[in-house]
């Protein structure tokens, strides 16, 4: 999980970058931020699937 996290933060920075260099709308800019929400679904997952077994 901890790695995850770094993983999405990394993404998240690229997004950013990508977005100021070739504006929101830009292709490379949306992949990345469909990749990013792909990555905090799995997280999200992750977090419920723990979160049911100790329930």
């Amino acid at each position: 999980m901890f790695l995850l996290k770094i993983v999405i933060e990394l993404k998240r920075r690229k997004m950013i970058a990508l977005a100021n260099r070739h504006g929101f709308t830009a292709r490379e800019t949306v992949k990345c931020s469909q990749e990013l929400d792909h990555l905090l679904n799995i997280h999200q997952k992750s977090k419920e699937k723990k979160l049911n077994m100790v329930n």
